[in-house]
């Protein structure tokens, strides 16, 4: 862990990362990538120095309210959160200034922060958002080796739910060969509409490989599934799209499940309700990814 001094923390479309880097493992991060010139160690984690009173101070001279973002790029709740609670600090000066937040994490960690989460959406709106992968723990210990797994999750917006806080599920990334399948797919869904989501986010079933990324997660698929990169190799080469051979049916599947259960799936609808502020009527900026196209696998 190292410090860095941030004149902002607030970016102009209402998104902040707090911690630069990740520890949670998971095999497949976008967020490697060497396009984000992230100029140390992924597991050294950078923290932004003072964020919670540079957020605040950016806040107050916001015109209007809006939904702030978090989560995007890197989870706000690593493991460095329990000991610095940063994040915590940055939803009470959220909730002090009167603005919504939109938080995406895989971490149970969150729950910690119920009564701000709650205080948040008795003022203005809070959306939890949680990234599912894998329906089989066993398998989800493998790619994601150091974070809360996919039940624990799923624990996780049974307890939004119940507190009144919406959510929306993440579904991705779907890995080729690993979890591409209608059951694995189906256990997801179901975990959803057990949790009365309000949406599901997905980009298609398949993973985002580039440079950075892609060596982190073959040297894992030597590590954890011997003979799987070449696989990836021989179908995809260099691709930064990599589809799911099974992508249309899990695409029917997929649309079928969340119309039945009246879940919102297309992106743009999911999207635009995690940055409408409600009731009110007003509206945030875009807090997406860095690079546009959000990516599969982060969060």
């Amino acid at each position: 862990m190292h410090y860095a001094d941030y004149k902002t923390i607030l970016s102009p479309n209402n998104g902040m990362n707090i911690y630069r880097g990740c520890t949670h493992g998971c095999i497949y991060c976008d967020s490697r990538s060497a396009c984000y010139r992230m100029d140390h160690d992924f597991e050294d984690i950078e923290v932004k120095r003072d964020a919670p009173r540079i957020l605040e101070g950016q806040l107050k001279r916001r015109r209007g309210k809006c939904m702030v973002g978090t989560g995007a790029m890197c989870d706000p709740y690593i493991h460095l959160e329990e000991e610095l609670q940063m994040t915590r600090q940055c939803l009470l000066a959220i909730e002090r200034q009167g603005f919504g937040v939109s938080v995406l994490t895989k971490s149970s960690r969150i729950l910690r922060d119920m009564d701000v989460l709650k205080a948040i959406n008795r003022k203005a709106k809070c959306v939890v958002q949680v990234t599912l992968t894998t329906y089989d723990e066993g398998l989800c210990r493998k790619i994601e080796p150091n974070v809360s797994t996919t039940f624990e999750r799923f624990q996780v917006l049974k307890a939004m739910e119940e507190a009144g806080i919406p959510t929306v599920v993440w579904l991705c990334p779907t890995l080729p060969f690993i979890n591409d399948t209608e059951e694995n797919l189906r256990g997801l869904l179901g975990y959803c509409a057990e949790a009365k989501v309000r949406g599901v986010l997905c980009f298609g079933f398949g993973v985002t490989l580039r440079e950075g990324d892609r060596e982190y997660f073959y040297d894992a698929l030597d590590r954890l599934f011997p003979g799987m990169r070449q696989r990836y190799i021989e179908r995809f080469g260099d691709s930064y799209i990599c589809d799911s051979p099974n992508s249309a049916r899990l695409t029917e599947v997929f649309r079928g499940f969340c119309e039945g259960h009246g879940m919102l799936h297309r992106a743009e609808e999911v999207i635009e309700y995690t940055r409408a502020l409600e009731p009110k009527g007003r509206q945030s900026s875009i807090f997406e990814h860095p690079g546009g196209t959000p990516p599969a696998g982060n969060g």
